[in-house]
């Protein structure tokens, strides 16, 4: 366990602090600018944090459930092995993170900034990324499996042997992004076909 997180008032700042292994459910946090904080093997259900800041903070191994991070900034954050669990993270931005084993299960990531983000192999399931801003993502090899991409901005995003079954594809046009071996299911190849112009018509009988 690190240092005793105490009260933190909304606006304050953290710098440096060891909240290692520490246990934050229902904490709520508003306002507050987190730099180089070690949130490691931390945990939480049900804590909220509404516009903070995480600059160099890093949060590997790290599990949230059913937490809320609404507007919130993440700069140069590490965010390795992290797991998010029917979290909120609508509105958020992420800048120059490092996310490799990134698990994300659930809850909704709409208008999240993850542009140009490398998530190659990160595992995301039932999670709502509405227009989600994902301008050259790089997902190659991930699993982003029943996840509602509508509206999402996909230019440039590196798809390649992405598992995408189940997931809202309407937003993908497949001349701005890298699609080789990506894995879809029948409905989602008829999507993809119709957006190149394909007229996709039943088979004869």
């Amino acid at each position: 366990m690190g240092e005793s997180t105490g009260e933190v008032e909304a606006g304050a700042t953290v710098r440096g602090e060891d909240w290692y292994g520490e246990d934050l459910t229902g904490r709520v946090f508003e306002d507050v600018t987190f730099v180089d904080v070690d949130l490691t093997e931390a945990s939480a259900t049900g804590a909220r944090f509404d516009r903070c800041t995480f600059r160099g903070a890093r949060f590997n191994a790290s599990t949230w459930t059913e937490c809320a991070f609404t507007g919130c900034t993440f700069s140069r954050a590490n965010l390795f092995d992290v797991r998010f669990e029917r979290c909120k993270l609508v509105g958020s931005r992420f800048d120059d993170c490092a996310c490799d084993v990134l698990h994300v299960a659930g809850g909704d990531w709409s208008f999240v900034t993850l542009r140009r983000a490398h998530l190659a192999g990160v595992e995301i399931t039932g999670t709502r990324m509405r227009e989600a801003d994902l301008e050259g993502v790089r997902l190659t090899g991930a699993t982003v499996v029943g996840v509602d991409l509508s509206g999402a901005e996909l230019a440039g995003a590196d798809l390649r042997r992405a598992v995408l079954r189940g997931s809202d594809l309407s937003a993908v046009d497949p001349r701005s992004v890298l699609l080789d071996g990506a894995v879809v299911d029948p409905a989602q190849a008829v999507v993809l076909a119709e957006a190149l112009g394909v007229v996709v018509t039943p088979g004869s009988s």
